[in-house]
């Protein structure tokens, strides 16, 4: 990760849309999911726009003036220690950016766990013996388990793609997370959290659909110390940045580690 500090650069500047729905927010059956994955009431999107046009190697430049723009400190959500939606409200003084491969325009990515033994052909997801956890499967095996026999069968490349991220996001889940029996209901989450949060564009003469977003990870400190999205770290309490330099938008998918809403 990079760490950016004050610049001297000039900054950009932030619009709340508060308009902007998305089908996280509108789905019920994404809904029902996130509740049973104890991460309903702890995942959000937020959509600003903003007024400068934005090239890749100002990134942490853009994180940095999005934290510290105040209409951001003033609208954007964040859940505190009780677990209460609150906002931002700090003066935040630097900021940790990760730039989040994101090439994908197709679900191919996920077409090894499907010949691996993984799944059975119904689409069953296999269970078997892990030495802490009771209740294991293959799956997770392959997403945590550097040892495992299929855990090569994701390539390094492919595990830091953002649409696979947000896969393995949703199957870890939050703090009381009921596992699926069957893989669909977490690759289609994914797919349609992919779709609301990245941008696409098509060659006119090739025809090519290629990916024009840009992602970034991001964490975010004040005087204190971390702050954003928490002050503890978590492996599924993230932050994404999700920036299109055409509509000059970007939207922010945010989730913290704990126990959802049951309704």
């Amino acid at each position: 990760m990079a760490e950016e500090k004050l610049s001297s650069e000039q900054a950009f500047t932030f619009n709340l849309l508060s308009t902007k729905k998305f089908t996280l927010q509108q789905d019920p059956k994404i809904s029902s999911l996130l509740m049973k994955w104890s991460m309903l009431g702890r995942i959000n999107i937020q959509a600003f726009n903003f007024d400068q046009f934005f090239q890749s190697y100002r990134s942490n430049d853009f994180a940095l003036s999005f934290f510290q723009d105040p209409c951001v400190k003033n609208n954007l959500k964040v859940l505190d220690t009780a677990g209460s939606w609150t906002l931002l409200g700090r003066d935040i003084t630097h900021v940790n950016v990760e730039v989040v491969p994101c090439t994908k325009v197709s679900v191919d990515i996920f077409n090894p766990i499907y010949s691996n033994g993984i799944l059975r052909p119904s689409g069953h997801i296999v269970k078997c013996y892990h030495e802490i956890y009771p209740d294991f499967d293959e799956l997770r095996m392959l997403l945590l388990e550097e040892d495992s026999n299929n855990y090569h069968i994701i390539s390094p490349s492919d595990r830091q793609e953002f649409l696979f991220r947000l896969f393995k996001h949703m199957v870890l889940g939050g703090e009381l997370c009921q596992c699926e029996d069957v893989i669909d209901p977490y690759i289609e989450t994914a797919k349609i959290l992919y779709k609301d949060l990245v941008s696409v564009q098509k060659d006119r003469d090739t025809k090519e659909i290629t990916v024009v977003s840009t992602i970034l990870k991001v964490s975010a400190h004040d005087h204190i110390g971390l702050c954003y999205p928490s002050a503890k770290e978590n492996e599924q309490t993230f932050a994404y940045l999700c920036i299109d330099p055409f509509k000059r938008h970007v939207y922010v998918l945010y989730h913290s580690f704990g126990i959802g809403d049951f309704k």
